[in-house]
């Protein structure tokens, strides 16, 4: 998808930072991104991971993160040449056309430039058992309500239009520790993708990308007491990461959107 005029600042990759987004824009104060040191299920032998150890230690590593994991946000390198380079790759792929309320996965073309952070976590609360935390009344439920029966221009003319929208993101981006980019036009060199479950009839999951033409199936059917924590689901998720950097499996960062019990 080819970026439009409009571009934000890059949000970083911190939990509490994208936590706040979220809540700002009217999620339930139950969910909460948490940083994921490994995307190794547990028990894993696979030594080449983000943490930099053993896949033995994935036990302590998971042990902290509140359960269930309703999405997964993965930071990967994007290299200049990497839009072109997916373009490439979805030459036989047809565009996303979904809508109203029977789409498996409500998806958002990304069109504003530096704002993949904000379009990875439009996808992981608008999908899955998300939904259900869409506090009534909220910016998110009218814009949820707003996209879901429209096409991919309509919903590319309604993020575009969204000054709340805009400013919930540039309020986060504030909150970063790293200092704006002189020209927010170049490209950033890092790019932010979505693992989450279909919104309906089924356990599938899927990878979901803005500057993608469509979600990706990934073929992996979760149960429905399967998160995506669960072993099938870190392990269809690593092998995607890996084969979109050749083989290599770190230089990433990821968060998992998760329930905590109790939080209000």
């Amino acid at each position: 998808m080819t970026m439009g005029k409009k571009h934000f600042i890059p949000l970083e990759s911190d939990p509490e930072l994208f936590t706040g987004l979220i809540h700002e824009l009217g999620m339930s104060r139950r969910l909460a991104f948490h940083d994921l040191l490994t995307l190794s299920p547990p028990d894993s032998n696979d030594s080449d991971d983000n943490d930099g150890g053993g896949g033995s230690n994935s036990d302590s590593l998971l042990a902290s993160v509140p359960r269930p994991a309703l999405a997964l946000i993965v930071v990967i390198p994007a290299p200049e040449g990497y839009t072109a380079r997916l373009a490439e790759e979805e030459t036989d792929v047809v565009a996303h056309d979904g809508r109203g309320d029977e789409e498996r996965v409500m998806f958002y073309h990304q069109t504003i430039g530096n704002a993949c952070g904000l379009y990875a976590t439009l996808h992981a609360v608008s999908n899955g058992e998300a939904r259900a935390f869409v506090e009534p009344g909220t910016h998110i439920a009218r814009l949820i309500e707003q996209c879901t029966p429209l096409g991919p221009e309509g919903r590319i003319a309604a993020l575009e239009a969204d000054a709340r929208l805009a400013a919930a993101h540039a309020a986060a981006a504030s909150r970063g520790c790293t200092a704006p980019p002189a020209d927010i036009t170049v490209p950033a060199l890092f790019a932010y993708m979505t693992f989450v479950k279909a919104r309906r009839g089924s356990g599938r999951l899927y990878q979901v990308e803005g500057c993608r033409k469509a979600p990706v199936d990934l073929g992996c059917e979760l149960a429905a007491d399967e998160d995506l924590l669960s072993r099938r689901a870190l392990n269809t998720v690593r092998g995607f990461i890996e084969k979109a950097g050749n083989g290599v499996t770190h230089g990433y960062s990821a968060m998992a959107l998760c329930v905590t019990e109790g939080a209000e």
